[in-house]
């Protein structure tokens, strides 16, 4: 070893002793970044099958491919989760301690597979029928970033709920560097949801989301502040949004106590840190945010409700 690579690497040794919060030494194992990379891709592979695989499945070939497929996930995954649950074991282990725990969540997780499938196929529907310039379903599994976003985010929340460590989060960053989404794996979502173009979207941990509800790009479903930092942490921080609503490019809707009506539609560019009533229309006129009912003024732009937004 010469001279400056010797002074470098005492320099940086240094570093680690001075700087300690960055380090992960002689602790745990934790999960990698790689493997659910690549077990989120293998996911992907059995809920879309033949969509993410560089080689057409015949369907004379299926089962045997499929059960290969799990059998390699079912490995690798519970290694990984394994790991997260030695790094922060849960308050109940199975009686066989932490890898019985593993192996019994791992299959309870692949379990709920074709439960998800089923609810992708309704987003995937939404997707389509939402979009005009849409050319097919196929067109918007293999094409449309958001059935990836909303793929991953779906699965990872099923591990979100089992109390899982890391990895749910890993997977949704995987996804948000990918697709421009940021989906929190904690959210829950309802059927039939879409997010034409995408980019910039923001969902967080808290936030519930009904069914049939659509998002454009540029939306964010955050907290009113989190200058509390952990206290805030298993509070309830993020809007609810009733079911069929749309929410226009570049809305911010702010607050765990702020609820979106069901029926409603938020225009574009709307900062709200307020509940709406149900079947609200509420649009931004460059001075004020205003709140018009659907059902009492139907095509009516009168002045309204004008929400104020001073904290």
């Amino acid at each position: 070893m010469n001279d400056p690579v010797t002074r470098l690497t005492n320099e940086l040794i240094a570093s680690y002793a001075q700087v300690g919060g960055i380090n992960h030494l002689d602790g745990q194992n934790l999960p990698s970044k790689q493997a659910i990379t690549s077990i989120t891709c293998d996911l992907l592979r059995l809920l879309f099958p033949g969509f993410f695989d560089e080689q057409l499945i015949h369907s004379s070939a299926i089962k045997a491919e499929t059960a290969a497929l799990l059998d390699t996930v079912f490995g690798k995954l519970e290694s990984e989760i394994r790991k997260s649950l030695e790094y922060n074991p849960p308050d109940q282990v199975a009686p066989g301690g932490i890898a019985a725990t593993a192996r019994q969540v791992t299959l309870e997780f692949l379990g709920s597979l074709p439960r998800l499938r089923q609810v992708l196929h309704t987003d995937t529907e939404a997707a389509f029928d939402g979009d005009p310039a849409a050319f097919s379903m196929e067109e918007i599994i293999v094409a449309y970033p958001f059935i990836e976003a909303i793929s991953v985010q779906r699965l990872a929340h099923e591990l979100y709920l089992k109390n899982v460590p890391l990895i749910p989060r890993i997977m949704t960053e995987w996804a948000h560097s990918r697709t421009g989404m940021d989906l929190h794996p904690g959210a829950t979502i309802g059927s039939h949801f879409f997010i034409d173009h995408g980019t910039g979207t923001v969902i967080g941990e808290t936030a519930v989301i009904g069914n049939h509800v659509k998002l454009y790009h540029g939306v964010t479903l955050g907290a009113r502040s989190t200058s509390g930092g952990q206290q805030l942490r298993g509070q309830r921080r993020h809007p609810a949004i009733e079911d069929d609503v749309t929410i226009y490019p570049g809305a911010t809707i702010l607050g765990g106590e702020t609820v979106i009506g069901a029926g409603s539609t938020i225009g574009g560019n709307v900062f709200i840190m307020k509940s709406v009533p149900a079947n609200s229309l509420v649009v931004y006129d460059g001075l004020d945010v205003r709140v018009l009912s659907k059902t009492d003024r139907p095509g009516a732009l009168d002045p309204g409700l004008i929400l104020d937004f001073q904290i």
